[in-house]
């Protein structure tokens, strides 16, 4: 194991993981740093390590972070988490080095001048990694910056390496940052970054990762689960130790060696197994897992056979990712089983190598070397990285950036089941669970997906929707005459490249179908609502338009809408509202008075609604909220004079405000909340949303639960499907005001599978 024993490399590895506080100064960080190096590396010559070091320290002089250390704490603990996984000595360097471009007046040209281009690069690719925007509320921008992101990972894997051991060291000091922060950085973290470093293997960043970000975002379910966890530790640490115990009796006897532990499975593992299965803490059995290290892939499966002889398997919870490893390099033995007292528990069986691939992942394979020449040389695994190839190749397909963000969320899944299967010719196809043939031909090339009219399973013929089981030998039956994937194969594929691929058929080859769709339903919704489409459909709205959903001209707009992937009141509403920016007329008190004649007025007075309103200039008339478009406390409201109903309140974006003939317009009045009543009061207001989804099983009780652990009441609930398998869910709801939608929406589109939401204007 490149000069370190594998058997020590267990024991060491189980020991690493500092915390920071327990250095008090920048030079006793040096010194660890320095220790966990020489624990790995065969080369004692750090003066690089010590130049940069002094170099960052001189740079980063006079800065401190939030926490009040010295700035120069979080390169060097960034530097201590890449030494932990054994990394070579220019990604050390260029960790420590990492945020001087950003932070100081160092350039990267210097750094090049004094450390080599090899370690300029690796810097110029994290400080623009750093550079970017990851705005929730701004798909376009986060779909764009990961792009980059990949970009920069393809160029140079340790870029990427890099930016990880940042985040974690970000994510350990959280507690320094605001509450809003705290959130955003967490939401982030869940989304990109723990997934990007399951998929690079690297459970010990990941797991990490994963437990901080859910201590930020769901802090009471972290602190309830952190109690009760703790409050049965005896007695889960007892049960643990007895199978331990019991197993490494029996392995002994059958002359295994073999290194043997057992743990409870980590908090986040846990949380998603309860949300997942709906249960609760107690009703979770299998929360531990026993790890066997052994030294061969034959003493593996021997010591499988000891275990099977000893407890009883749950059938089914079988799983061999040695002779299947995953796509992330993870392979191990896992079987489910019931102890003694019929607690299940899970045993994982490897081989010391299988286990360090396991915590290190892609770090593992890009091992420091020293060459015969006496020159650094780096061993990657580019076979390991399709995934990686994949994404670039969606980059290049996908103009859509809401597109491209939720394929990639989908394909980033932390828990997704696989099933593997083969082609006529022998090679492993890896795909996920419940996938069907047309997953599999559209895995071997997208011509071969198009094409297919049948397949054939282990020599018989089967439906298209057939669910491949592991070991499956799948041939497709294609055809020159066919005419191409059919619509209804986006509803059961289960990949999602086999869903982008079908996609990209009905954008290429039924674009010009795909525009003239678009024109006709943009068309016949501005007719259902009234609206002049001529007087929205203006250069400098549309451009605006094309903007913010990330298209280059607007054939591309009306192709979107026709195929599903836009819907055309997203589109029009947007135009609309740039269209009333640029032409809403001031309204005065003193022309409103003039001009209602049928309403009795004194001198200028104020009236209050029960809801909290205040509406200047009228005396002793009824204020009611509109039911168009629901407005809730902290929303721009304007009044509505009637006839004989008294004043209604609008939202100032509710479309029939928007609409409003002109010569209406003259009846609109002033409006404004009452905040300290609306305090005082606490009432609750119905707010309407619609939630726009890519249609699965599930997606319903996952919009709920939302709902049911914020203790929010749902007054209405109405779904419809679309043949091109996107869901509109209206919901109707009580809440104070803005604030607390504003945390349902962010929640709500943390969702798999939500495309975008939209308040009821209308």
């Amino acid at each position: 194991m490149d000069g370190i024993n594998r058997k020590v490399f267990y024991e060491r590895d189980k020991k690493i993981g500092f915390v920071p506080s327990d250095f008090t100064s920048p030079d006793e960080l040096y010194q660890n740093l320095v220790r966990t190096i020489r624990a790995y590396h065969p080369s004692t010559d750090l003066s690089i390590i010590e130049k940069a070091y002094k170099v960052a320290n001189f740079a980063h002089k006079d800065q401190l972070r939030k926490s009040g250390e010295p700035y120069i704490i979080h390169p060097l603990c960034v530097a201590i988490i890449l030494a932990e996984l054994e990394l070579d000595k220019e990604t050390i360097v260029a960790g420590i080095l990492h945020d001087v471009v950003e932070d100081t007046v160092l350039t990267v040209p210097e750094i090049a001048k004094e450390f080599g281009d090899e370690v300029a690069l690796l810097v110029d690719g994290v400080t623009k990694l750093t550079q970017l925007n990851y705005s929730k509320d701004k798909v376009e921008i986060q779909a764009e910056n990961l792009r980059k992101m990949f970009l920069a990972m393809a160029k140079d894997i340790r870029v990427i390496l890099i930016k990880l051991a940042d985040r974690l060291h970000n994510m350990r000091t959280m507690q320094y940052q605001s509450p809003v922060k705290q959130i955003e950085k967490s939401r982030e973290t869940m989304d990109i970054y723990a997934p990007i470093a399951q998929r690079l293997g690297i459970s010990k960043i990941k797991i990490e990762l994963d437990d901080l970000s859910l201590q930020y975002l769901e802090p009471e379910v972290y602190k309830d689960l952190n109690e009760k966890i703790a409050s049965r530790k005896e007695e889960r640490e007892e049960f643990i130790a007895g199978i331990v115990e019991q197993v490494g009796t029996h392995i002994k006897d059958a002359n295994i060696p073999a290194k043997i532990d057992g743990r409870v499975k980590h908090f986040f593992s846990i949380y998603k197994k309860m949300v997942n299965q709906n249960k609760t803490l107690d009703q979770i059995y299998d929360l531990f897992a026993v790890r066997i290290i052994v030294d061969t892939v034959k003493d593996c499966y021997a010591a499988l056979g000891v275990i099977h002889e000893m407890y009883k398997p749950i059938p089914g919870r079988f799983k061999d990712y040695i002779a299947m490893p995953k796509p992330n390099m993870y392979q191990s033995l896992h079987t489910t089983l019931i102890g003694p007292n019929g607690q299940p528990f899970e045993i994982q069986i490897r081989t010391f190598e299988m286990h360090r691939t396991a915590e290190y992942g892609i770090a593992a394979h890009w091992k420091y070397k020293e060459g015969q020449d006496g020159k650094n040389t780096h061993d990657t695994e580019e076979a390991k990285l399709t995934w990686l190839r994949q994404i670039l190749e969606w980059q290049r397909d996908l103009s859509d950036n809401k597109e491209f963000l939720s394929l990639l969320k989908n394909d980033l899944d932390l828990f997704s089941d696989s099933v593997y299967c083969f082609t006529p010719t022998g090679d492993v196809k890896n795909l996920p669970a419940g996938s069907n043939p047309i997953d599999f031909a559209y895995s071997i090339h997208s011509a071969v997906g198009n094409k297919m009219v049948g397949a054939r399973v282990n020599g018989k013929l089967v439906t298209i929707d057939y669910v491949i089981q592991n070991g499956d030998r799948i041939e497709i039956i294609t055809s020159q005459n066919s005419k191409g994937p059919s619509r209804d194969w986006l509803n059961i594929v289960k990949s999602t490249q086999a869903k982008n691929k079908i996609n990209q058929w009905f954008k290429t080859e039924l674009k010009e179908d795909n525009i003239i769709r678009g024109k006709e339903l943009l068309i016949a919704y501005c007719k259902s609502k009234g609206i002049v489409m001529s007087e929205i459909l203006k250069p400098e709205f549309m451009s605006t338009v094309m903007k913010k959903y990330g298209f280059r001209d607007w054939d591309s707009i009306y192709a979107a809408v026709g195929h599903g992937g836009l819907k055309e009141g997203q589109v029009i509403n947007k135009l609309q509202e740039e269209h009333t920016k640029k032409n809403r007329k001031e309204m005065t008190d003193e022309k409103v008075l003039e001009t209602m004649a049928d309403v009795k007025f004194d001198k200028p007075a104020i009236v209050k609604s029960k809801g909290g309103i205040v509406v200047q200039g009228i005396h002793d008339v009824a204020v009611h909220f509109s039911k168009c478009c629901s407005p809730v406390p902290g929303d721009e409201i304007i009044g509505f004079v009637t006839r004989g109903r008294g004043v209604s309140v609008h939202r100032t974006d509710c479309i029939n405000i928007i609409n409003l003939p002109e010569e209406d317009r003259a009846r609109l009045i002033g409006a404004e909340w009452n905040i300290n009543e609306d305090k005082k009061n606490g009432e609750l207001y119905t707010a309407e949303i619609k939630i726009y989804a890519n249609n699965r099983n599930g997606v319903l009780l996952d919009v709920s639960r939302v709902f049911t652990e914020a203790k929010i009441d749902v007054t209405s609930m109405t779904v419809r499907t679309s043949k091109q398998g996107t869901a509109t869910i209206s919901v109707g709801f009580e809440i104070k005001g803005v604030e607390q939608l504003a945390y349902i929406t962010s929640k709500l589109r943390a969702i798999e599978s939500v495309i975008d939401i939209e308040r009821t204007t209308g």
